[in-house]
């Protein structure tokens, strides 16, 4: 399904992150946390939506417009958010035409930068359980997402998943952290998100798109690879001439040619050295990139020319001292014909006076 979506959307769109959908299923009211710097979709199914945005403060919300430029109301209604960053936390509320809420989204949009990541191969922990200092009624905990399906079939791959920072009081429900906090100037290591991989191996059926090629360009020697259509909500997967690229070998420092971008869950990649590289979204081959080497063409004629011009200089001398020799055979040859011309012209001379002698006597 998702190659056939991509195959529609490559003609038509450059590569780009796919923004993640969000929608509340029978629902008119959710309340949810997601990480900054990636795209999301929210669904409203209102003709003429117009859009509400409320951010947190400490005993009230303040009202904002959805016209700055990383917010953009499509045409069916839903509301596309590029790069949210953690100041975009706070409630969306979405009209239609006639001023009437349809839905109403509280969205705590998470520091990706802060983002705790561990392996569980690696015997690393996730964060544990806090008080919150404002009381000792409150506790930091993380909410954690279920896994994400394994990025690869056939042969062992990996699987992700998130948590995010939530607050628990007594017995109220617990919520989001910074829906919670506010705008209360609280920092404390505890109070991120997080990620959590771990090896799997599942049977699969892929398959096949031939995508692009890619081309070391600037001052270090690198390159960056986008998958389409991977996100950090996804399960991605990266190989390096069929070499799979895992979180595992990343966070263990042996992958040294190669770096993911943590911040949107491996959905770009880096690369330092040309390969043939693939990745796959949800176990489906999306893209492979294959390196092409920059060919300067006066790299390659300048010193071809240089090297033949010794040679040239060589076949034009031994052209010259063929001529040489040439001429030197014609004057030899014009001299001896000189020589025995005048012999012979001698010879009929000295022939022609003795006849005339022998006439004379008789």
């Amino acid at each position: 399904m998702l190659t056939t979506l991509w195959l529609l959307l490559c003609f038509a769109l450059p590569v780009h992150e796919s923004p993640f959908p969000i929608s509340c299923p029978n629902h008119k009211h959710c309340q949810l946390a997601l990480l900054s710097n990636n795209d999301i979709i929210l669904h409203c199914n209102a003709p003429g939506a117009q859009w509400q945005f409320l951010t947190p403060l400490k005993t009230t919300w303040a009202n904002n417009s959805t016209t700055n430029l990383n917010m953009v109301t499509m045409l069916n209604g839903n509301l596309l958010i590029k790069n949210p960053l953690p100041s975009h936390t706070g409630i969306y509320n979405c009209n239609d035409k006639d001023g009437k809420k349809v839905m109403r989204y509280e969205i705590d949009f998470q520091d990706v930068v802060t983002l705790h990541i561990t392996h569980k191969d690696l015997d690393q922990k996730p964060l544990q359980n806090e008080s919150l200092s404002l009381s000792s009624k409150q506790f930091v905990f993380t909410h954690w997402e279920p896994w994400q399906d394994c990025n690869r079939c056939g042969e062992p791959g990996e699987r992700k998943r998130l948590g995010y920072c939530y607050i628990q009081e007594s017995l109220e429900n617990p919520m989001p952290c910074w829906l919670y906090l506010g705008d209360e100037k609280l920092w404390s290591s505890r109070l991120r998100p997080e990620m959590q991989v771990e090896t799997c191996h599942i049977p699969c059926s892929a398959k096949y798109v031939i995508f692009d090629n890619f081309q070391l360009r600037n001052k270090v020697g690198s390159a960056w690879l986008t998958c389409p259509l991977g996100s950090i909500y996804r399960p991605v997967l990266w190989e390096a001439n069929n070499l799979s690229l895992t979180w595992k070998d990343q966070l263990s420092g042996k992958s040294i040619s190669t770096i993911m971008d943590s911040s949107n869950g491996g959905s770009w990649l880096q690369v330092f050295q040309s390969a043939i590289y693939r990745c796959f979204v949800q176990q489906e081959l999306m893209a492979q990139f294959n390196s092409k080497v920059s060919v300067d063409p006066l790299k390659f004629l300048v010193p071809e020319k240089s090297k033949q011009q010794p040679e040239a200089e060589k076949t034009r001398k031994e052209n010259a001292n063929s001529v040489l020799k040439g001429l030197n055979v014609m004057m030899l040859v014009g001299t001896v014909l000189t020589v025995l011309g005048c012999l012979f012209k001698q010879f009929r001379f000295s022939q022609s006076r003795k006849r005339n002698k022998m006439f004379l006597v008789k």
